[in-house]
């Protein structure tokens, strides 16, 4: 199995985005994503600080996207 890879904000709302998530407002350092289906997900923004495993964990089952469609999705 592959490891999780640890990645900064930037790079997870690209994922987020490539999912098929769209930007809906910020509200502090926390930004809102909705699919076309109505599902919204939070992203923390740190800055360029890596995001914790845990918490990557997390945010990829409430975007349905299993470890290997996440990396897929980073490398392009």
């Amino acid at each position: 199995m592959t490891k999780l890879r640890v990645v900064p904000y930037r790079d997870l709302r690209r994922v987020t985005e490539a999912a098929g998530y769209h930007w809906v407002r910020t509200s502090g350092s926390h930004n809102m994503f909705r699919n076309a289906f109505g599902i919204t997900v939070v992203l923390p923004d740190h800055g360029a600080k890596p995001l914790t495993r845990p918490l990557i964990r997390a945010i990829l089952r409430e975007l349905g996207l299993s470890l290997d469609e996440y990396h897929r999705l980073l490398d392009e």
